[in-house]
């Protein structure tokens, strides 16, 4: 019976192992599943990584350009002219007020004559060195043949000398003449205010009859173009605008209004208390109705990080 009891089960399993499509039951999947693994219902499926997202950096700003100053008095005096008023577009040394250069003008005067007085006497000490000189040879040749004394060669020597010494004298007067007329000159040109380069009237600060002190602002010239805007960029943003990179500047009041601008210069340095540095771009797009100090914003991409769960 045992034997007979061993074959019926023997028989069973060859029956089971060779029908495939046979289900398995759950409990010997389950045993028969790798120990610390998970059936394929109770895992979760993989999240995928998020994608790098690109978004944008922005800071707000003025328009600026490179050149603006006041332009202050080099001397005292009182204005007598105003040629250019606020809202006037200058060009380079173009005169824009003028002080009282009257006395100047007189000492001028005075000068030139001083200096037309050295150069005639300049050409009188040249002729008259010429013949004094020519007055020595003879009495050099007389001496030689014995028919002048000592005495008489050497009273021609000191004259050839002395009116060698009075020419140097005169032309030395006519180089100080020459110096006093250059400092005049630029004394005189003193009293011109001029714009020191080409763009525009932004301000005037002094009227006609008034007494102005060397120093003292009398006009604020500024350039018009080329259009800069100048701002700060935080260490911590990516990416780090460099020198061409192209920037978009849009106008506060109309964020519609766009127009392109290049980066012409990136600071070296980090400011370590606004852990930021500066960077300077130039407009390259229309701007002819754009002015300096207009408020502005200034974007540039900022490039996300992919990121795994």
């Amino acid at each position: 019976m045992r034997r007979g009891a061993l074959l019926s089960t023997s028989a069973i399993a060859l029956l089971t192992v060779a029908c495939g499509d046979a289900p398995i039951p759950p409990s010997s999947r389950a045993a028969a599943a790798p120990l610390g693994s998970r059936s394929p219902a109770a895992q979760p499926a993989a999240a995928p990584a998020e994608l790098a997202t690109v978004g944008t950096n922005e800071v707000l700003s003025v328009l600026s350009v490179e050149h603006q100053v006041d332009v202050a008095s080099e001397r005292d005096g009182m204005v007598v002219s105003i040629s250019k008023d606020e809202g006037s577009v200058v060009n380079k040394g173009e005169v824009l007020a003028q002080l009282d250069d009257r006395t100047l003008q007189v000492e001028r005067i005075k000068a030139n004559d001083d200096l037309l007085v050295a150069q005639n006497n300049v050409k009188y000490k040249e002729a008259e060195l010429k013949a004094k000189r020519a007055a020595l040879d003879r009495q050099q040749q007389l001496r030689k043949l014995g028919l002048s004394s000592e005495a008489d060669l050497e009273a021609a020597d000191f004259e050839a000398k002395a009116a060698e010494f009075d020419l140097h004298g005169w032309e030395a007067m006519v180089e100080s003449s020459q110096a006093e007329i250059h400092r005049l000159d630029i004394e005189i040109d003193q009293t011109h205010l001029r714009a020191p380069f080409s763009g525009a009237v932004v301000s005037r600060y002094i009227r006609e009859g008034q007494e102005v002190a060397k120093g003292d602002k009398c006009f604020r010239v500024s350039q018009l173009w080329p259009l800069e805007v100048e701002f700060q960029v935080p260490e911590s943003a990516e990416p780090h605008p460099v020198d061409g990179a192209g920037v978009r500047v849009s106008l506060v009041g109309d964020s519609t209004r766009t127009v392109r601008a290049r980066v012409v210069k990136v600071s070296p340095t980090v400011d370590p208390a606004s852990d930021s540095y500066n960077v300077t771009a130039e407009l390259t797009g229309k701007v002819s109705d754009l002015r300096p100090g207009m408020a502005v914003r200034v974007a540039w991409p900022a490039t996300g990080h992919a990121t795994t769960p």
